[in-house]
């Protein structure tokens, strides 16, 4: 039977205690699942990613990873933190929030060194990961010299180098050329088939079916509205619509309206 990663029951996040984010999410993310989560810009899907990452705490309910309850007081302990942020990685949806470091080459090298690892793997494990996001170019640049798509590539490649068992993806492919989103999604599927867990929040519907075997639908008032087969939701046009998934709009050529729909989250990548 497969372990439970994250149980969530019931948990509410606000923003300076004002700022509703969350309200009464329940979730559980068993070991080796796929998750995509999706809704409209504001309903929650950054700060949901930012809890389970521990980077904030739930207001009320529960939070917990492997059955502890995720606290400040739990990440007081070294051994506990340690091993969370070595299991656990973030990529942010704004690569400038997560890059820091003066070159390329130190930004993807800080995470193994800093979580422990033997220095003499972390060579072989730099060639390959710059090597998969084809930026072996990049490694004595700056990274605030970089284009955003070249950003993205760094700040995934400073999360993936390090092999999170649990991966948490804000809007992955966003900024990214054709290319890098096939071998990123092509990345996301070994992750998977080596028994690793990923949650993936994002605008690309496109991509969901490919990356998720669940998926997760927030609305507007930051709560869970409906779960589920990706396949089985997404083809629920009537839904997408209603929860500004999806957009219609007609034109009119050769004396025929003809009606097209857009996935509405591709045209809108502000923070949520």
């Amino acid at each position: 039977m497969a372990m439970t990663v994250f149980e969530l029951k019931d948990v509410h996040f606000s923003y300076l205690g004002k700022f509703p984010a969350l309200a009464g999410i329940d979730i559980t993310v068993e070991e080796g699942r796929n998750i995509a989560v999706i809704g409209a810009n504001g309903s929650g899907k950054s700060t949901l990613l930012h809890l389970l990452n521990a980077l904030i705490f739930a207001d009320k309910g529960s939070c917990k990873f492997f059955g502890r309850e995720l606290n400040e007081g739990l990440f007081r302990e070294e051994d506990f933190s340690k091993a969370f942020r070595r299991a656990v990685g973030l990529v942010f949806q704004n690569p400038d929030v997560q890059l820091f470091c003066p070159t390329v080459r130190e930004e993807i090298m800080f995470g193994p060194l800093h979580l422990g690892f033997d220095p003499k793997t972390i060579l072989p494990m730099f060639d390959s990961i710059t090597k998969v996001f084809g930026i072996e170019g990049l490694v004595d640049r700056m990274p605030h010299q970089l284009s955003i798509g070249e950003k993205r590539k760094v700040a995934m490649a400073s999360v993936l180098i390090s092999g999170p068992d649990i991966l948490l993806l804000d809007e992955p492919t966003s900024g990214l050329d054709p290319k890098t989103s096939r071998d990123l999604i092509d990345l996301l599927k070994k992750h998977h088939e080596s028994g690793k867990t990923t949650i993936t929040a994002t605008h690309d519907l496109h991509i969901i079916e490919e990356i998720a075997d669940i998926i997760y639908v927030f609305d507007k008032n930051k709560t869970i509205i409906r779960y589920g087969d990706p396949h089985e939701l997404l083809c629920d046009i009537k839904f997408l619509e209603e929860n500004n998934l999806m957009h219609s709009h007609s034109h009119r050529h050769d004396g025929e309206t003809h009606v097209h729909r857009h996935d509405h989250l591709m045209h809108d990548h502000a923070h949520s």
